[in-house]
């Protein structure tokens, strides 16, 4: 079994002292809006020195990439920037749970913007591409925005996508509206999914494409941030493609029929990571809860003694204990693999995104309800814990699809 080493130990020992000094005093202003996350992030990435790991560790991905198309080098690149896997895998896990301590629409922000944005370029562009625009989304430099859900394809994204490109000499036009974009608002790059509208195949049989866009460019728009329920920390918002020429330069791949699969297979082998990720955000705010609760129920003094002292109190908290000990266990799994190089099927990972989002929604509810009325006050954090976990069960696909995955994933057998 997995057990975090005196190393990350020591490593979350100084995330947490970064996050409770550089994120938790801004709190409310990123619950209302008032301040959006990058900058902080960007501090976050100098202060451990994760800008120069990625930078370092895209360069060296790149120079083998260019001398293997030279003909110098025999190794086929992993369209991956290794952050996550192996050794470092677990310096991952403790960010992202440590930072979902506090706000969890944080990881939200950068992982769409690396683990969606990021990669999905790494992966399906040519060399060219990726040394045009993965250099300063590593960084945070950039913050790339990933763009596939339509506000009459969600659940369906495929299917019903309404979103098209169309061929205009050796160019395409962009049509289409793209919604609950993360890091929509803000994007500098954004990797956008379209179906290709060739005038003769059925929508739902169309081709899907992936290309890259910059904000600012003639015809494209770019939203206002949402107002929503939770991860007030990671600003949503919509997309608007209004004839907006692309030239060929930036369809991924440069060409239509790509080697890996049309558009459809990049976005498919995202929802692995995504997924996973779920999990340990999950983590992280079942700790916060429970953390919170154990406290407060020690100091809260009712009917002449502590709450921790009643039967229900207790029941309440081995639950939440209970909750924490399987996530963690889901994540633990997930590093072991990681360490041996494989990940998740895609029916696991949606098996893990299902029961651990669900545990962390339960969990946070508890929480406000042990609170009681304090619970309901956003002066307390298990108010916005338990709003932030709800969008969990939501984001990443609903936990309906989820479902689904699981079960075809188990029929395929």
């Amino acid at each position: 079994m997995y057990q975090w080493s005196e190393m990350e130990l020591a490593i979350q020992e100084a995330v947490r002292q970064f996050v409770n000094a550089e994120i938790r005093p801004h709190r409310e202003e990123l619950e209302f809006g008032d301040l959006p996350p990058y900058d902080i992030l960007r501090k976050l990435w100098k202060t451990f020195g994760i800008d120069a790991m990625a930078s370092d560790s895209l360069a060296k991905m790149l120079a083998k990439e260019r001398a293997r198309s030279e003909g110098s080098e025999d190794e086929k690149p992993s369209g991956s920037l290794g952050v996550g896997m192996g050794a470092q895998a677990g310096m991952g896990v403790i960010l992202i749970k440590e930072i979902c301590r506090v706000s969890p629409g944080f990881v939200g922000a950068f992982g769409v913007s690396l683990g969606l944005g990021a990669s999905t370029i790494l992966s399906r562009g040519t060399l060219a591409q990726k040394e045009r625009w993965v250099p300063p989304l590593v960084t945070l430099e950039k913050i790339a925005a990933w763009a596939l859900t339509e506000p009459d394809a969600g659940s369906d994204a495929f299917g019903s996508m309404k979103t098209t490109v169309r061929r205009d000499g050796d160019a395409y036009v962009l049509n289409g509206q793209k919604t609950f974009i993360t890091n929509g608002p803000y994007a500098d790059t954004v990797v956008v999914y379209a179906k290709l509208d060739d005038g003769s195949t059925a929508p739902r049989d169309r081709k899907v494409l992936t290309f890259v866009l910059d904000s600012g460019m003639p015809g494209f728009t770019q939203g206002k941030p949402f107002r929503k329920m939770g991860f007030h920390s990671s600003p949503t918002g919509e997309l608007f493609f209004d004839n907006v020429r692309l030239e060929k330069d930036r369809l991924l791949g440069e060409t239509e029929d790509h080697e890996g699969g049309d558009g459809r297979n990049s976005a498919k082998s995202g929802f692995v990571a995504e997924r996973t990720g779920v999990a340990t955000m999950s983590l992280g705010i079942i700790e916060e809860c429970l953390d919170q609760c154990t406290r407060y129920a020690k100091e809260r003094v009712q009917f002449g003694r502590p709450i921790a002292d009643y039967q229900l109190v207790q029941l309440k908290l081995a639950n939440m204990e209970i909750a924490r000990v399987n996530v963690q266990n889901m994540v633990f799994r997930q590093l072991e693999m990681a360490a041996d190089g494989k990940q998740p099927s895609l029916a696991e990972a949606s098996a893990m995104k299902l029961y651990s989002s669900q545990a962390a929604t339960e969990v946070a509810m508890e929480a406000v309800q042990l609170f009681g009325g304090n619970g309901y006050m956003s002066e307390y954090p298990v108010e916005q814990l338990a709003r932030d976990a709800k969008s969990l069960m939501i984001y990443a696909g609903s936990n309906e699809v989820q479902i689904t995955q699981v079960a075809k994933g188990l029929l395929a057998e």
